[in-house]
């Protein structure tokens, strides 16, 4: 395996008690053990690489560490000859960023069985403007769809539609002939949501708590991407036999709800995970998206940035500031 080539990584390390993020020099001999090297030359940003560089511990165990949950690039060798070098491919989940140095370096080192060949069409840039939440806003998609969610039963709700996961939902879920509507802190974004499909745009306070066990019926169906008090309020609100979709916490970790909406509106609630499935299921939602399930408006919108700019733009993660898809471009 190659050992002595140099990259340029964007690392976090401890520094009396505060975790802070530079660009710095390494070379491939300090990867990890692995049967692949992949060239790097795009990322994805996610609530997980922010919570990655700001020390989480839930996340990420040691120190200094290179974030990056999504990376797309070239292989440049494989020491289990599954894949040949030059071979484009894109990588999501299993531990890549979390404690195996991940996209925000130019270089990877990973298990053969985490590589996904790029699909028909796509280049690494497409491939990462989807990345984790392309694939997470797809999983819940497939997960109403395999319920039965259809558009006669009512609009769907999707909370947190500003986010990079949300975002995905609202054009998804639209293009599918769904009436969608977007839930959103950020009122000043509500005419993009808009022109990604939702039908209707309305604030966080919509699923403020309510001390009533369940709510008027209004929802056929959901997709949660924040947890917490407005998954307990999504439930009280889904008609019967409706179903949501749970894949984030960014409001928190509890849930508390009653079984209420469970037993006498048959509502499911449909948990989400885009790290651990087999390779298989992460492949079959990479070749809808590369296809029918193809997102144009978010693909334009999608916004590049370099190494010197992660900082900042983690940080508006963790602010509750990041809208829609940023890109990690290593060239930039």
């Amino acid at each position: 395996m190659t050992t002595n080539t140099d990259f340029k990584a964007w690392r976090v390390e401890e520094q009396d008690g505060s975790y802070v993020g530079s660009e710095q020099t390494l070379n491939t001999a300090d990867l990890p053990e692995g049967e692949v090297l992949i060239r790097v030359s795009h990322s994805s940003l996610n609530y997980k690489d922010a919570l990655s560089a700001s020390g989480n511990k839930g996340v990420t165990r040691d120190f200094p560490h290179t974030p990056g949950i999504d990376a797309a690039g070239e292989v440049v060798e494989d020491a289990s000859g599954k894949l040949a070098a030059g071979t484009a491919v894109l990588v999501t989940g299993f531990d890549l960023g979390m404690n195996t140095d991940g996209g925000f370096g130019e270089y990877i080192r990973v298990p053969a069985g985490w590589c996904v060949p790029m699909p028909s069409g796509w280049d690494a840039r497409t491939a990462m403007i989807y990345g984790t939440a392309g694939l997470t806003a797809g999983l819940c998609v497939q997960k109403l769809l395999t319920m039965g969610a259809e558009p006669a039963q009512g609009p769907v709700a999707v909370s947190g539609a500003s986010g990079a996961v949300g975002s995905v939902a609202v054009e998804l879920l639209a293009k599918l002939g769904f009436e969608v509507v977007a839930i959103s802190g950020k009122a000043d974004h509500a005419a993009d949501l808009k022109a990604l499909g939702a039908s209707e745009v309305v604030g966080r306070d919509a699923l403020t708590e309510e001390k009533k066990p369940m709510l008027k019926p209004v929802f056929g169906n959901a997709i949660d991407t924040v947890g917490g008090t407005p998954l307990a309020e999504l439930l009280k609100q889904i008609k019967p036999g409706g179903s949501v979709s749970c894949c984030g916490l960014v409001a928190g970790p509890q849930l508390q709800t009653t079984v209420l909406p469970f037993i006498l509106r048959g509502v499911n609630l449909l948990g989400v995970d885009s790290v651990e499935i087999p390779l298989a299921d992460k492949q079959a939602v990479w070749g809808k998206f590369s296809g029918d399930w193809a997102c144009p408006k978010t693909e334009q919108s999608a916004r590049d940035i370099g190494r010197s700019e992660l900082d900042a733009a983690l940080k508006a993660f963790l602010g509750g500031a990041s809208v829609g898809k940023t890109v990690l471009h290593h060239s930039r």
